[in-house]
């Protein structure tokens, strides 16, 4: 899938040396080939001898394994908030709402892992690597979540943090049942049928 280049792309700290930019570059470009063939738990020591660096260097780069995590997850993150600002004009609210959401659930499908390490982020820490990767997510989200309930698609009680967890549930079935590749979207049609509003109860 084409990565988006919005201003989220992971990019190494102004004013690095040009080695330890290249160095950054390699640990970046192993770290994304690695999670993506062996999923986020690969070995970090494994990276780093692939990127051609001691673990030593890995860690002043990427201080953990959620560090690393987060700066892999950088592009899509941006090429959400793009997809999502595109949306925000849709015709649609609802197909605008789950449009988003499948392009969620494969992004986060992208590497083994990444969708277990999203739920398990804290919803409202902005600390840590991955919680500062919700928090735009959450708020592009939400302003599609809400149109949807303007245009009475959706019912007024959900939320988009319910909703988010309910997609990474839904990635990380698919990631475990690689033989059923029509999963995700069965599974995100079950859901968004769940939100819709109930017909009010009839009256003997």
């Amino acid at each position: 899938m084409a990565r988006s280049t919005g201003t989220a792309t992971a990019e190494p700290r102004r004013g690095m040396r040009a080695d330890a930019r290249r160095n950054y570059e390699r640990l970046l470009a192993e770290a994304r080939a690695g999670f993506a063939e062996h999923g986020t738990d690969t070995s970090l020591e494994d990276i780093a001898r692939r990127a051609g660096v001691g673990i030593g260097t890995l860690y002043r780069h990427f201080p953990n394994r959620q560090a690393l995590m987060s700066a892999v997850f950088q592009d899509a993150v941006a090429a959400l908030l793009d997809r999502a600002r595109e949306l925000g004009e849709a015709e649609h609210p609802c197909r605008a709402l789950v449009e988003w959401l499948r392009a969620f659930v494969t992004y986060a499908g992208e590497y083994r892992g990444l969708s277990r390490a999203l739920m398990s982020a804290h919803r409202d820490d902005d600390t840590s690597a991955l919680g500062r990767c919700n928090v735009p997510l959450r708020t592009a989200g939400d302003a599609l979540l809400a149109r949807a309930r303007q245009a009475g698609a959706v019912r007024e009680d959900v939320s988009i943090d319910d909703l988010l967890q309910l997609t990474n549930a839904i990635a990380l079935a698919s990631e475990q049942t690689p033989e059923d590749p029509e999963l995700a979207d069965r599974l995100l049609a079950l859901t968004l049928k769940g939100l819709a509003p109930r017909p009010p109860a009839r009256t003997a």
